[in-house]
């Protein structure tokens, strides 16, 4: 799940307003738009909102969600998907933590931070982790910081196979979406409802996932695999 912004005139005045996308990926290997919210308020209760409508929908189960840093997404997702495990998204949680980084220093933090986060196991990313602590922590508190207090989430991935990491490490899927998105509505600086943006995003939503037919890449190792991490909520036997 992530966001795409638009400019939207509310009450004489021009907001800012952010549009939610979710999108999943099926049991066959196809994925789709699970649903579009624009606005709404970054909390559990909103959150909450947003997954019981998901919930309704059909989803009955998620094995994994990929998410950005969204408030109060973890507890909503707890709450309807209790047995859903979050992985943070690594692009973005990069990008947060190297914004402290000076120019100059750049490089080298990225050359030691690509060591955590592309370990083989968690015991070594943790080790790794603690190598940068000691080389940039006093000069960047921050963005050390940022992964020790987001490790639960961020270090979701290390306990599955190199299949299921490329899947589930990022939300470049769904970046990718909102960037055709973009395409569409570049020309359109302003929109003058809510109305008038969600309609031309899902007529834009619709033309883009009749071109999606692909699944990822060694689906049916990666089902097998999900079979065996999850077995008292899927087998092969049920999938068919």
């Amino acid at each position: 799940m992530d966001a795409v912004h638009y400019n939207v005139r509310q009450d004489n005045a021009i907001v800012k307003k952010a549009v939610y996308v979710a999108i999943g990926i099926k049991m066959n290997g196809n994925k789709e738009v699970l649903g579009m919210w624009v606005g709404g308020n970054e909390s559990a209760k909103y959150w909450l909102g947003v997954m019981n409508e998901i919930r309704n929908r059909g989803v009955e189960d998620i094995m994994i969600v990929s998410v950005d840093g969204l408030t109060g997404f973890v507890e909503a997702i707890g709450a309807v998907y209790p047995k859903a495990e979050i992985q943070r998204c690594i692009v973005h949680q990069v990008r947060y933590s190297t914004k402290f980084i000076s120019y100059k220093d750049i490089r080298p933090f990225m050359v030691d931070l690509k060591q955590v986060y592309q370990s083989p196991t968690e015991e070594l990313a943790l080790e790794k982790l603690e190598d940068l602590d000691e080389k940039w922590g006093k000069k960047y508190p921050s963005s050390i910081a940022s992964w020790r207090n987001n490790w639960p989430q961020l270090s979701t991935f290390f306990k599955y196979p190199p299949e299921i990491r490329k899947i589930i490490y990022t939300t470049n899927a769904i970046e990718n979406f909102n960037r055709q998105l973009r395409k569409v509505t570049k020309t359109r600086t302003i929109f003058p409802t809510d109305d008038s943006l969600f309609k031309i995003l899902y007529l834009a939503m619709t033309d883009i996932t009749k071109k999606w037919n692909g699944r990822p890449r060694d689906w049916g190792q990666i089902l097998e695999q999900f079979c065996i991490y999850f077995p008292d909520r899927l087998s092969l036997d049920d999938l068919g």
